[in-house]
């Protein structure tokens, strides 16, 4: 007995100097880890680096980005201030937010910085994108992609996005339980970005399977950048693949068309543009410049652009209506003063059905112009949702920020969340849901960083060509909405929200929708 409890000491002895021994090689190794990135600072530059914690080696903080989210960087700049650093998905980043240190951000593409999204962006999205472009290229994808969103094209897109919106609404008040709206805005507008956007032919089973393949990419977009068995960029790569497969046969008929069946959509801009330059005369000639493969990345990049981001921002729409009745009422009193009060008479159709309303679109871009509270109200919803968190450069020489050295070849993430999260320039907290501070420009709002302040769309050289067209999308489901339905919750209490890859409810978001005018079911209150 005595030589057994001697060995169980022994053993306990040598697990605790193992452990012991592993946590002090652990330390070092992050002390290391820290020293490495503390000696990267620019030493031609007096300023010291930002305050901040670059994790664990090799890892840094990405783990507690992903589990923590939006709290992740909150934490932080209420421990460090607005301007920190922090080591993300492989990289050494600097965080920023703020109106003036976002401003010096954003119009110092090209000077300053230039666009650096993840490298597991780069490697699914592609190479021939937007996103990716920098210098002449950027500038030249920028010319050809604005036709698409230019006044006359938006003029041709309202009527049938209205269309496409005022039928799915109204199969909503007709489904027979509860509709769960984040992923019934995902499906809408894919297949509006499919069809009104692309201008692709595509039935509704094949656009389906292909909105799901196109959701395991986007899933993956913030992968660590590690091609292993298993892991996220891996199951990217598998999804992008197949992707192009489903989209390959699309493109091919598109590039026989010797006109667009809906003018003015992205694609036929794209192959026009290609044109326009002397690059095709045949289909083989197309192939070799590798027009194919650019159509694919462009069409993928526009999907990416379109897709999530709206049905986001749907989603947020249709959540804070419901918390804020008050609203409803006074987009209501501003359809009936223009006239606009009546909606569609026409019977919900069956879910499953074939569509079957026939009224025409009473709405244009100059009478959604007219619409002030529901431009005002959609502004509050991307101020205090914004769908995408921020943006990433890099920089190309080492600068000031706020007191601080941002070296040179560091990340640099701005935050558009935490800038509408902690201006000071709105007339009531920043906090809370009131579109109507969008009503009255402040003072502040015309300093040389106002615009900065709230910035849904990013700014510069670098912002969204679609946002008029993404505002314009949710006009129409905010008027239709109004105009056709009631709508409350289908669970004990609202949802928490996700913020990565994008802002959305955990649930989905689980709501009765009810034909307005009659009584509906439910526990909740009715709007």
């Amino acid at each position: 007995m005595f030589s057994w409890g001697l060995s169980c000491l022994s053993m306990l002895g040598a697990a605790a100097t193992t452990l012991l021994c592993a946590g002090l090689l652990l330390g070092l190794a992050q002390q290391l880890w820290t020293l490495r990135w503390t000696l990267s600072r620019d030493r031609a530059s007096a300023l010291p680096l930002p305050k901040g914690s670059m994790g664990w080696p090799f890892l840094g903080e990405t783990l507690h980005w992903l589990v923590q989210g939006s709290r992740f960087h909150s934490s932080r700049r209420e421990r460090y201030g607005t301007v920190f650093k922090t080591h993300l998905l492989g990289r050494p980043v600097i965080r920023v937010s703020g109106a003036e240190s976002v401003r010096t951000i954003l119009l110092g593409e090209h000077r300053l910085v230039r666009s650096q999204w993840p490298q597991s962006m780069h490697i699914l999205l592609g190479s021939h994108t937007l996103l990716g472009a920098v210098g002449e290229p950027h500038r030249q994808k920028r010319k050809v992609l604005a036709r698409v969103f230019s006044r006359p094209a938006l003029e041709h897109f309202v009527p049938r996005l209205q269309g496409a919106l005022r039928r799915e609404v109204r199969s909503w008040c007709a489904a027979r339980g509860p509709v769960a709206v984040y992923q019934a805005a995902k499906a809408l507008t894919f297949r509006m970005a499919v069809h009104i956007l692309l201008g692709l032919q595509l039935d509704e089973a094949r656009c389906a399977q292909l909105a799901q393949t196109f959701e395991q990419l986007v899933e993956n977009l913030f992968s660590l950048p590690l091609d292993v068995p298993f892991s996220g960029l891996r199951k990217g790569i598998r999804a992008r693949d197949l992707l192009y497969q489903h989209l390959d046969e699309a493109i091919a008929q598109k590039l026989h068309e010797e006109q667009a069946a809906e003018p003015g959509d992205a694609l036929h801009l794209i192959i026009s543009s290609a044109r326009e330059q002397g690059q095709e005369v045949s289909v083989q000639e197309l192939k070799v410049q590798n027009l194919p493969a650019v159509l694919q990345e462009s069409a993928v990049e526009l999907l990416f652009a379109a897709f999530f981001t709206t049905a986001s921002a749907s989603t947020s729409l249709i959540l804070l209506l419901l918390q804020h009745p008050a609203a409803i009422a006074k987009i209501q009193q501003e359809l009936s003063a223009q006239g606009l009060g009546r909606a569609c008479d026409c019977p919900p159709r069956a879910p499953g059905s074939a569509p079957d309303c026939s009224c025409e679109p009473d709405l244009s871009l100059a009478a959604l112009g007219r619409l002030r509270y529901v431009d005002c109200v959609v502004k509050e919803v991307l101020r205090l949702l914004p769908p995408v968190s921020g943006g990433y450069r890099t920089a190309l020489r080492t600068f000031e920020l706020d007191g601080y050295q941002i070296p040179k070849g560091w990340s640099v993430m701005y935050s558009i969340r935490d800038t509408h999260e902690t201006a000071a320039v709105y007339r009531s907290p920043p906090e809370g849901f009131d579109p109507e501070r969008f009503g009255v420009e402040s003072e502040d709002a015309r300093s040389p960083c106002g615009r900065f302040h709230y910035i849904p769309f990013g700014g510069g050289a670098r912002s969204c060509l679609g946002q008029e067209l993404a505002q314009a999308v949710l006009q129409l489901l905010a008027v239709e909405l109004v105009r056709a339905a009631r709508w409350e919750l289908a669970t004990p209490a609202f949802p928490a929200m996700q913020t990565l890859p994008i802002v959305h409810p955990v649930d989905g978001l689980l709501l009765f929708f009810h034909p307005r005018g009659t009584a509906g079911a439910g526990d909740g209150p009715h709007l």
